[in-house]
């Protein structure tokens, strides 16, 4: 919007906020993209005796999940978690599983408890890192006669320590999403 004052035009305060939008490309791929770039991580060239690596999809899919609640569909577990099965090297569908179930909980827990803060988010991100990290393993080891649970801390650790930092990037990215753009003539 303009104004003239004194024979000279001025925009208003609100005026560069009119007739701009968000990008349908922008908004939509954004979360899809960082959620395989995380599930890409067992890619990087890293030699360890013990799992050290966060498995990084998974904290992006969580994260995206508590930050923007209604962003992803309750099915998004399936087509993401296959990806992650893929190169992660675990049994395929274990992730497939991990993640679907981790949608239908935070559903209930959204149904029950819609009012949360960052502290409780990262509580429960907590829980969840904790019981797909356990399971995970469970799962890998099923085969080989038995596992050694003590050798997830180290992950653990890195991964529950890594969420805050993936959690600022995701708000970000979340702001940049939704951030609006000049729409053309």
């Amino acid at each position: 919007m303009m104004e003239e004052i004194n024979g000279r035009v001025r925009h208003s305060a609100y005026g560069h906020r009119i007739e701009r939008t968000q990008s349908p490309l922008r908004a939509y791929s954004i979360p899809i993209v960082t959620i395989l770039l995380g599930s890409l991580s067992p890619l990087l060239p890293v030699i360890a005796s013990a799992p050290l690596l966060p498995p990084l999809g998974y904290l992006f899919f969580l994260s995206w999940r508590l930050v923007r609640p209604g962003l992803l569909p309750l099915w998004a577990g399936i087509p993401f978690g296959l990806f992650d099965d893929l190169f992660s090297g675990q049994p395929l569908g274990s992730a497939i599983m991990l993640w679907s179930l981790t949608m239908l909980a935070l559903e209930v827990i959204d149904n029950r408890y819609p009012w949360r803060n960052f502290v409780q988010d990262w509580l429960l991100s907590i829980f969840f890192i904790a019981v797909y990290l356990v399971v995970s393993a469970l799962v890998a080891g099923f085969n080989h006669g038995g596992v050694r649970l003590e050798l997830l801390l180290p992950q653990f650790v890195f991964s529950v320590l890594l969420y805050p930092i993936v959690a600022f990037v995701v708000g970000s990215l979340d702001n940049f999403r939704l951030r609006r753009v000049k729409r053309t003539a």
